[in-house]
Formats: C-alpha cells, sequence, structure tokens
C-alpha cells in the first residue's frame, strides 16, 4: 500500500507539479481527480459528479497552486461515468479529451436523467430507492453539461509544457472508453475506475479480459505512483487486488454460468470472502450480469433500473 499520502479528503502534492484530488470513502460517486502542471501549462485529470464538489476542488488547487480555474488549459475525462466529467463545466474555456467511445456514451446518461432518477426515488420501486440512497450527496441538477471537445481512440501523446503525457485506450472494461493517463517522467499514472482500492470494482462493460490486461499493463508501467478512480493512493499491488478480484469472479460466475443457475441466484451463491470486507460489495450483481452477457454473446444488456433493484437486493442479504 502507497503510505506516503494519506486518505483524506482533499488535495495531495506528489511532487514535480503532480497532484491529487482524494475524496473518501471512495464509494459511490466519491471519486478522484488528477491536476498536471508545467511552467504555465495544466492538464485536469476528470472532474467530480457536480459542479459543487468540482468548485471546491479548483479553490483547493488554485490556493494551493496559484492556479485559476481559467487558466485549465485541458480537461482529460477517463471515462464516461458522471463522477468523472459532471462538472466539466467549471471550466468553460478548458478542451476536453476523451476516448471516442467515452464521447458516445456521456450523450446517453446526461445528469438530467440521473437528477430524475433520483427525485422519482422509491415510486421507482426498490431500485430508485436505492439509487437514491447511494446519491443522496450528490446535486445533479447542478451540472452544466459539457461533452469532449477533441476525441480520440487507441493513444494520444500530449505536451504539458515540458512535460510528456500518454493517454492510453484500455477500454471497453469498466465502462465502453476507458482512458489512463501516464506521466512517464514523473513514474505516475491515473488510472480512473480500471482500479477501485478497498472498493469493489464494476463492470459495466467489460469483457473481464480487458480489464485484468490493463491492470497487468500499469504493472509493467515503470511507475510508483499509482492514482486511481476511487479509494487511496496505491501501488502495483493494489492494482494486482483488483486483477485478482476480476479473476476470481471470472471462475465463480463462469461455474454458475455452465451449471445453468440464473444470474440472481449466482450472484447469491457466489461467496466472497475476503471481499465481502471492500465497499459496495453488492456491485457483484452487476458484473455477474456482465460476465453472463459475454458467456452468452448476445450483447442484450439488462435494463440499468434492473441492476439497481439487484444490487439492493444484494446489499439487503449482505446485510442480513
Amino acid at each position: 500500500m502507497a503510505e506516503r499520502w494519506t486518505y483524506t479528503k482533499g488535495l495531495k502534492d506528489l511532487g514535480n507539479g503532480l497532484h491529487a484530488w482524494l475524496q473518501p470513502d471512495g464509494g459511490w460517486g466519491w471519486s478522484n481527480a488528477g491536476l498536471i502542471t508545467d511552467g504555465d501549462q495544466s492538464l485536469l485529470v476528470d472532474t467530480l459528479f457536480d459542479m459543487h464538489l468540482t468548485s471546491d476542488m479548483l479553490k483547493a488547487m488554485q490556493e494551493a497552486t496559484g492556479l485559476k480555474r481559467r487558466d485549465i488549459g485541458t480537461i482529460v475525462n477517463t471515462h464516461a461515468n458522471g463522477d468523472h466529467c459532471h462538472g466539466n463545466g467549471c471550466c468553460p474555456q478548458a478542451e476536453i479529451i476523451a476516448s471516442e467511445a467515452s464521447f458516445r456514451e456521456m450523450t446517453e446518461v446526461p445528469s438530467a436523467m440521473l437528477a430524475q432518477f433520483k427525485q422519482a426515488g422509491a415510486k421507482l420501486g426498490p431500485a430508485g430507492a436505492y439509487f437514491a440512497d447511494i446519491f443522496a450527496p450528490f446535486d445533479f441538477a447542478a451540472v452544466d453539461e459539457r461533452l469532449p471537445t477533441r476525441t480520440f481512440s487507441g493513444h494520444l501523446d500530449l505536451k504539458v509544457g515540458d512535460k510528456a503525457v500518454e493517454l492510453i485506450e484500455v477500454g471497453p472494461a469498466h465502462t465502453g472508453g476507458d482512458v489512463i493517463v501516464h506521466v512517464p517522467g514523473d513514474r505516475a499514472v491515473f488510472t480512473g475506475d480500471i482500479l477501485f482500492i478497498d472498493g469493489t470494482p464494476l463492470m459495466w462493460a467489460g469483457p473481464v479480459a480487458n480489464w485484468i490486461r490493463a491492470c497487468d499493463l500499469i504493472c509493467e508501467m515503470d511507475v510508483d505512483v499509482i492514482v486511481p478512480g476511487h479509494g487511496p493512493i496505491t501501488d502495483k499491488a493494489g492494482v494486482q487486488r483488483v486483477a485478482d478480484y476480476l479473476r476470481y469472479i471470472h471462475i465463480e460466475a463462469r461455474k454458475r454460468f455452465d451449471a445453468g443457475l440464473s444470474i440472481r441466484d449466482a450472484v447469491h451463491d457466489i461467496a466472497l470472502g475476503d471481499y465481502a470486507a471492500w465497499g459496495d460489495a453488492e456491485r457483484i450483481a452487476v458484473n455477474v450480469d456482465s460476465l453472463y452477457r459475454e458467456y452468452r454473446g448476445d450483447g442484450v444488456v439488462t435494463p440499468v433500473l434492473d441492476l439497481f433493484a439487484l444490487m439492493a437486493e444484494t446489499r439487503d442479504a449482505m446485510r442480513r
């Protein structure tokens, strides 16, 4: 475990113009972000779930570095989930870069849809009640949507001042277009939601092999500072634990698929062992659903409210 930076809310100085913004406890919506600076140039790795949170982060960055929000030249959104891009509107002048696949996904789930789900709450049944509960702290009405202004596929090399920055598309994995941000000269990488540390990874897209490959790629890099999308700053042992979880659920889900168990029965049958102590362990429901879709090979996507209902049921069962 990387212990040089305590896992407390706020800005962590990683050295040589790099910073990480951490939001414990790293559960639903409590994502991390990063700042890369060199000279008078800057790049923000992700924004936060609403503009209030993002404004607070930008204020802290200004106090620590003197960098005003209007001076941020580039934002990289590592993927399409709102807790990594819904604060984009706080920097209307910035170029916003994301993978082409992420751009497509961002148009599918706007903040207005999240606000409607949250407001409906229990009217939508257990799924709505669960949704309203986990996202209670966030103001989806306080979002000025800004979509990417530049997209890429595969690999994109950037410069922040004299600092080289590599954008590497490793998705589909967590989502359809995951990107990691590598700063080779500083031996650092910002992984987005390829890494959930001490929290349960959430596989909306898959395939699982791509995600495991992304973990392997990070482990092969010459880096010693690894900033995850959620959770504390970590090291390669932390990356390996994420890969181990993915391998475990892949093996266990495949057994139950081959035995003819339903998704729901498989979710309740898989023993999580030590992984049960990770945050939001009920995400096993989404992970099994995505794995079953992969095994079937039919591409049929389960409606999101059905997935939230199964997570709500799974969380209740785990608490009993």
